[in-house]
């Protein structure tokens, strides 16, 4: 039986506001094995954790993240959106997913630079599409990647040798049986985001699957105890 890992999607979103260092404290307290996080630049490349490009649905504000500077979105948000580095802190000692919504070649640069300025880089790894996690592979050549992929299609061999993945991350109604037996004699661990049903987790168990990103990360932990 292969071991699972229970990754906490954007902290503990159903009790705790989404990317928010209380957040990522009640996943860690609940048990995830790493917590998923989504991260942006400030107009002054300062890396923080958000998953839109705006500030208008969490906080409120119509204002585009890369428009402002890390002192005015703490400004606007009362301090609630955390530094790259201030969340790495929070989750010392845990597995750190850091996806990388609207990646560009300066942001990657500068993600990569504060994990590992932040003594993360053992613990960290990276998601997104293709261009995203080229431009990781070219930042660190030595980084963990999963990458995204939208397509029951396998990714073509030359991107797959250019990325060097260890994991292929699919949204979770394409994950079947047969898929994770492709991947893994591909060579590649599966990934599976972002079941909240027990029914739907159940089914990627069986699937499966090496990772399940949820927003849910307790009950996943509940269903993984019961399956032994």
């Amino acid at each position: 039986m292969r071991t699972l890992t229970a990754v906490a999607h954007r902290g503990d979103p159903y009790r705790v506001r989404e990317n928010t260092l209380p957040s990522l404290r009640s996943a860690r307290e609940r048990g995830a094995d790493a917590v998923e996080i989504d991260v942006r630049l400030t107009r002054d490349g300062v890396p923080v954790l958000l998953h839109d490009a705006t500030l208008k649905r969490l906080w409120g504000h119509d204002r585009p993240l890369s428009a402002l500077s890390a002192q005015e979105v703490r400004g606007l948000t009362a301090g609630g959106v955390p530094t790259l580095a201030d969340a790495l802190a929070a989750l010392d000692g845990v597995r750190v997913m850091v996806d990388l919504p609207g990646a560009d070649a300066r942001t990657v640069r500068a993600v990569v630079g504060a994990v590992r300025d932040s003594g993360a880089a053992e613990r960290a790894y990276y998601c997104a599409g293709a261009r995203a996690m080229l431009l990781v592979r070219a930042a660190d050549p030595a980084a963990e990647t999963a990458l995204t992929w939208t397509s029951l299609a396998p990714p073509r061999p030359a991107l797959l040798d250019a990325v060097r993945p260890r994991w292929l991350n699919y949204r979770f109604p394409l994950v079947s049986r047969e898929l994770t037996d492709r991947v893994h004699r591909d060579g590649c661990l599966v990934s599976a985001w972002t079941p909240d049903t027990r029914r739907s987790m159940r089914r990627l168990l069986a699937a499966g699957v090496d990772s399940i990103t949820t927003n849910r990360v307790d009950v996943l932990n509940e269903l993984r105890g019961d399956r032994g």
